[in-house]
């Protein structure tokens, strides 16, 4: 795939709608040394990037580095000691706030080992610049149960990650020597894999396939062009309409997908799924073509009885896009971000990047009125396979711009218990009159396992809302917003998370905290019975 010569590190500014506020803009702020294959949040001002074992430029101990803690205050890395190779690894989050990386790579240089069953392990890091914080590694005592390339992850309501699909090894093209199990870590059921149906069916197009963790407990995943539910507790699965009209959307036929913010007092989950390609798996890679076109279409689906009998909703991109990015931004927003608009995931060359231009997709207009590009910058970097993006507790996107006056967050708790009392305190600035208020739980700012939480609905300044099931009180008044966290761990899995506050569609810096108890999984459940 088309991929640009150098390491860079981007980042989109997160503007804002006010006039006062500032804008999108791409700002250049240094060079990351590898190439950011994988990327993760761990602290307020340090990220985690991970790249194939190879040459690249960045050195530890006289050898090339293939991982990096990426500095967000001072935009510069530091190599980071891995022993495996990271390629197409996964990751996340346990309860505890460990970050865990999984799966990978058989390597191309002789300096990394066979990633392929690697468990990696970063506990969390106090120091904001990450002195003597390091990676653990120990493949011969801690590894996964199977080999696995192109797997995914997610953080389940125990606070324990699932670990979803894979291959065992690099075949052409398609996932011929496929993983068709799930295991968990730390190890279930004895530590035997279980097999999936879902996974087999979906087969050959099916590597790294999207997971979520719904409001109930199951989990929705999406591969190929299937759909189902998973239960964990009972081991099955409800399968849900195909995506219309023939678009496929995992490796390697990599569209993207989220799940769209939940809101009081249902937290009614609904999937977004953009781009891919309308290409049958049936055809073999010697007739395909990096000229193929890539899909425009965009699909939602809510996940209740109702919706799932509505069936999907499809509405279209400004332009079709293989390997796009999809971002929850804390004003419930999602940005539609990277990819090309032809050819595949693969390992040749996609002519035509569309990393040019970005999309924001937003909620509230009517369908096919959502997804707009107006004042949305431009670069000419192209950002097509193993491009990464993610948003940073700065508000901004990573792919680093100020913005002056936004409101500012003081006295926020280390931990919040569910259906605890919390205060904050929030200094809003004069050119925001704090017509709209929303206090937002957004989750580790990872990929996979991927959540927006939004703790309340917009509303007007110095409002007393009362109690509802599974919701909480906000209080607005002399800046200080006083809630009670009344979410079940299904809806938000014990672990680390970032609140943001939105004021005017203006979001402030978000503030890194540990809801739960901060115990390592799997955990008892902390939070209200699940009344859903």
């Amino acid at each position: 795939m088309l991929q640009s010569s150098h390491a860079l590190l981007l980042s989109l500014a997160l503007g804002a709608a006010s006039a006062n506020a500032a804008g999108w803009n791409f700002v250049q702020n240094g060079t990351s040394g590898i190439l950011a294959l994988e990327a993760m949040i761990v602290s307020p001002t340090l990220a985690i990037f991970f790249d194939r074992a190879s040459n690249d430029p960045l050195m530890i101990n006289n050898a090339p580095a293939w991982g990096a803690l990426w500095n967000l205050e001072t935009n510069t890395a530091s190599p980071l000691r891995v022993i495996s190779d990271t390629f197409c690894a996964s990751g996340g989050f346990l309860s505890n706030g460990t970050m865990v990386s999984v799966g990978g790579n058989i390597p191309a240089i002789t300096a990394a080992t066979d990633g392929r069953m690697a468990i990696r392990i970063f506990e969390p890091c106090a120091d904001p610049a990450g002195l003597n914080c390091t990676l653990f590694e120990d493949p011969e005592t801690l590894h996964l149960e199977e080999t696995r390339w192109y797997p995914s992850s997610l953080r389940i309501f125990d606070g324990s990650l699932m670990i979803v699909g894979g291959i065992h090894e690099r075949t052409p093209f398609y996932n011929t020597d496929p993983v068709n199990n799930f295991e968990f870590f730390p190890p279930k059921d004895g530590g035997v894999p279980r097999p999936s149906e879902f996974l087999a069916r979906s087969l050959p197009a099916n590597l790294f396939p999207r997971v979520f963790g719904l409001p109930d407990g199951r989990v929705l995943m999406v591969a190929n062009n299937q759909t189902i539910i998973y239960d964990i507790e009972k081991n099955t699965e409800t399968i849900l309409p195909d995506i219309p009209n023939g678009v496929r959307v995992t490796n390697p036929f990599d569209g993207s997908a989220t799940l769209l913010p939940l809101s009081p007092p249902l937290y009614t989950p609904e999937v977004l799924v953009c781009g891919g390609t309308t290409t049958s798996d049936l055809i073999q890679p010697a007739n395909l073509s990096s000229q193929d076109p890539a899909s425009d279409q965009c699909s939602r689906l809510t996940i209740t009885s109702e919706g799932i009998k509505k069936g999907w909703q499809v509405e279209k991109m400004l332009e079709a896009r293989i390997m796009p990015e999809l971002l929850l931004l804390p004003n419930g927003q999602v940005l539609i971000v990277n990819g090309g608009q032809t050819g595949y995931a693969a390992f040749d060359t996609v002519p035509d990047p569309v990393g040019f231009q970005s999309n924001a997709d937003h909620p509230a207009p009517a369908l096919g009125q959502r997804i707009s590009n107006k004042v949305m910058p431009t670069t000419d970097i192209p950002r097509v396979y193993h491009s990464v993006a993610s948003l940073t507790p700065k508000g901004k996107v990573v792919f680093y711009a100020s913005i002056t006056e936004r409101p500012v967050m003081s006295n926020v708790p280390a931990k919040i218990g569910f259906n605890k009392r919390f205060t904050i305190n929030v200094s809003v600035p004069k050119n925001l009159k704090a017509n709209s208020i929303q206090g937002v739980f957004f989750s580790n700012l990872v990929h996979t396992s991927r959540a927006l939480i939004m703790l309340t609905r917009s509303y007007g300044p110095r409002l007393l809302l009362s109690r509802l099931p599974l919701e909480f009180e906000m209080v607005f008044m002399d800046a200080q917003l006083s809630q009670i966290v009344g979410l079940c761990p299904l809806v938000y899995p014990p672990g680390p998370a970032y609140i943001f506050v939105t004021i005017d569609d203006v979001t402030s810096a978000g503030a890194q905290v540990m809801v739960g108890s901060g115990a390592p999984p799997p955990v008892a459940d902390q939070g209200l019975p699940n009344q859903f």
